[in-house]
């Protein structure tokens, strides 16, 4: 047989791409996996295109490990297994390389969203904190959604004394998580320079700005943990 007429190899997987391949056994998506390691699907992608992902390596033999022996088969249980072990690469130069995320974005009408997990729940959601920031300078409104367990909530679904009072803004989870909106254009939602001091003061973790006005206000429990956040800002009328 010629060279030319010859089936390529098959490519070797490298060891990230074969512990993924194991969780898409499993039932996971490359998407699953990208938010379980707190990155783009692309990257996950490039585990088997681009060799890829070699600091993902450890994070990903627990989730397998967590999977497989412990039978832990939520996302966000997953991801904050995953944030400890996952370290950053370093340059030529020997110091951290930078993550690469996307830019924060907000269209001239003022439209902005940012959503975060478990994973950048756990290091204060920094990633939100421009948005935020940008929306101050700019004197837009904002609005925000959480995700935590049933329970971290003071009163139920519905209630017209939490935000959003009716049902259709609340939606629950199979994990017995529940998301709850606050804020909205037609109620007017909440000055975004209020959220930036508030943000400014807790030393720049959007997550404890949150919690601590939802205590505030009467909505969560003290002990009551987030597990998603995401904030939506608009041009005032």
């Amino acid at each position: 047989m010629s060279p030319r007429n010859r089936r390529p190899e098959a490519r070797k997987l490298n060891e990230a791409a074969r512990l993924t391949d194991q969780l898409r056994a499993a039932g996971y998506t490359k998407r699953d996996v990208a938010r379980i390691i707190g990155r783009d699907p692309s990257l996950v992608s490039q585990f088997y295109t681009r060799h890829k992902g070699a600091a993902f390596v450890p994070a990903l033999q627990h989730i397998v490990q967590a999977v497989q022996t412990a039978g832990i088969t939520d996302i966000d249980e997953l991801a904050a297994i995953a944030a400890p072990r996952i370290t950053r690469r370093t340059t030529a130069a020997g110091t951290r390389a930078r993550v690469r995320t996307k830019a924060v974005l907000i269209t001239p009408t003022g439209t902005g969203t940012g959503r975060v997990a478990a994973a950048a729940i756990a290091s204060g959601s920094t990633r939100l904190r421009p948005l935020i920031a940008e929306a101050s300078r700019r004197g837009l409104r904002l609005a925000f959604t959480v995700r935590m367990p049933k329970t971290g909530y003071v009163h139920p679904s519905g209630s017209r004394t939490d935000s959003p009072g009716i049902r259709r803004a609340v939606i629950q989870r199979a994990d017995h998580t529940e998301e709850r909106s606050y804020g909205s254009a037609t109620t007017g939602g909440f000055d975004a320079a209020d959220f930036a001091r508030r943000v400014d003061a807790a030393a720049g973790d959007v997550t404890a700005a949150v919690h601590q006005w939802l205590v505030e206000t009467g909505r969560i429990h003290e002990d009551a943990h987030i597990t998603h956040l995401e904030i939506r800002t608009w041009q005032p009328r």
